[in-house]
Parts: C-alpha cells; structure tokens; sequence
C-alpha cells in the first residue's frame, strides 16, 4: 500500500478510473477514518448523494440509521464508522432504479483503504452488491436466506437487504427481519462503538 491514509483517500477522490461511463461525471463519496471498527459497504451513491457528496445523504440512509439505532452525529463520525460503497461514483439510471455499481472501484480502492483498518472491523454489507464481493460462495441462494442466517457470518460480517424504500415491501413479507435481526444488529453495533470509545 502506497502513501499515508490520508494521500490514498485524496486518490480515491481524485479517481477517474470509470470517468467515461459515468453520465453526471466522476464525484467519488467515502467516509473512513483509521480507527472506524464499522464499515458498512453499500450500493453506490444515488443522484441525491452525488449532487451532496455526503454518503447516505437520501431516504435509503435514513431507513439504514432507523435499522443501526444510531443517530447522525455517530453515523458521519469517520473515526467510528466507515462508509465505502461497492462503487464509489453516481453510476446513472438503470431498468427500475440506478445501475449497478461501476465494477472497478472495490478491486481497486477497497483493499487500499479497508487493509489500514483493525482486523476485527465489523462490515456491514448492505445489498446484493456487496454480500456477492464480500461472502462469495459462502452466502446461500438468495439474499433473504443470507440475511436471516446473519449470525453464521459473525463477528466479522453482516449482510443485510438494501435500505431503499423496497425494503419496506419485503419486510412485510419477512417479519422476521424486524424481530430478530434488527435487534441483533443494534445490539452488534453498540458493542462495537463502546469498544472504541474506550
């Protein structure tokens, strides 16, 4: 790994690796800082997002701290939790919804960035995107089944569905999640951030 942690972020926000595929143009979107136990691994910016540049500045991050029981003030702390997305640029519409994250960005930046990180980080893999990176084989034939065998991947990962508004129609669908893998992740989560406090 070359350069500070510092000087790999400033390359990761002056990456124009996939410049000519994006349509509103390259604007990467990360928080980390080096001593975040939390990384959650999401999507990939939306429009809201890319005109913000702030991570999870939409709908879906509101739906995502509702989940985590924590509030702005500790999601946005870089030196808790981390937020790096699968791609880090505003990919453009697709069928339905955005398209898919840029497939460059994860090979390229995440080991460069998550490798400086303690071993024992907490990953949060929200959407299929990032459990499909990040578990490989080792995650089941669908998501819904991945998710609710969360506890099988602890202590270092936690997959989870997307936090879009269609979360709410499969929640209905899967009563479950709110019962018993909701509490799960807050509980996981408070002992990570009590963990670095001290």
């Amino acid at each position: 790994m070359n350069g500070s942690f510092d000087e790999v972020l400033e390359q990761v926000r002056a990456c124009r690796v996939c410049e000519a595929h994006l349509p509103l143009g390259p604007r990467p979107v990360v928080q980390i800082g080096e001593r975040a136990r939390i990384v959650i691994v999401g999507q990939a910016p939306g429009s809201k997002v890319h005109q913000s540049g702030i991570p999870w500045h939409d709908a879906s991050g509101d739906h995502l701290r509702e989940w985590m029981a924590v509030d702005s003030e500790q999601f946005y702390d870089r030196q808790s939790i981390a937020l790096v997305p699968m791609g880090f640029c505003y990919p453009g519409a697709g069928n339905g919804g955005d398209a898919p994250p840029r497939p460059e960005c994860a090979p390229l930046w995440h080991p460069e960035l998550l490798g400086r990180l303690a071993e024992d980080v907490l990953m949060i893999l929200v959407g299929q995107y990032a459990i499909k990176h990040y578990l490989g084989p080792r995650r089941a034939k669908t998501l819904t089944e991945t998710v609710r065998a969360f506890d099988s991947y602890l202590p270092q990962y936690f997959p989870l569905p997307h936090s879009s508004w269609r979360s709410k129609l499969w929640m209905k669908k899967n009563e479950w999640f709110e019962r018993d893998v909701l509490p799960a992740l807050r509980q996981t989560i408070r002992n990570r951030l009590n963990d670095s406090s001290m």
